[in-house]
């Protein structure tokens, strides 16, 4: 799993827009990237609120926020209209992005060991770089702990 310091991957994947973006796209801006297991779930719901909820608050701190799972574009759609969700959802339904940044791998799930997806935040600089990374996140009070850190680095 990528840490403060390295280099974020370069990453190119649907959104729920209807449009491609990359980390490219951000270059010169704060983004916070966070990765998801499912549309749909519970936590992956109360996080998706979560950051929805604070998105002002991150503009206003100079940061941008995107969510990734592996769902597809359809599906990130009806998990907005449902929901009315503010970020925005990216698709990466063959991994490629899941990979690079280690949010995929082993985890235990209801006592079993089974492949999917970490839950994991990411903070990277305007410059591609990670100066804030959040390994295998709880959802209660990741927000507030990723916005505090956004604020940090300004």
């Amino acid at each position: 799993m990528l840490k403060e310091g390295d280099k974020a991957p370069a990453f190119s994947l649907a959104s729920d827009a209807g449009e491609t973006l990359g980390l490219d796209d951000f270059k010169g801006r704060t983004l916070v990237v966070f990765f998801y297991p499912k549309d749909n779930t519970p936590g992956c719901t109360k996080e998706a609120l979560g950051f929805s909820e604070a998105l002002a608050r991150f503009s206003e701190a100079g940061a941008e926020v995107v969510g990734i799972s592996k769902d597809s574009v359809k599906s990130h759609g009806s998990f907005r209209a449902k929901h009315g969700l503010k970020v925005t959802l990216l698709s990466d339904p063959e991994l490629v992005a899941h990979k690079a940044f280690g949010a995929w791998g082993e985890k235990t799930m209801y006592g079993k060991k089974i492949l999917g997806t970490i839950r994991s935040t990411f903070v990277i600089d305007g410059q591609g770089t990670v100066i804030k990374a959040f390994p295998s996140v709880k959802v209660d009070g990741h927000v507030e702990a990723v916005l505090s850190a956004v604020r940090a680095s300004r």
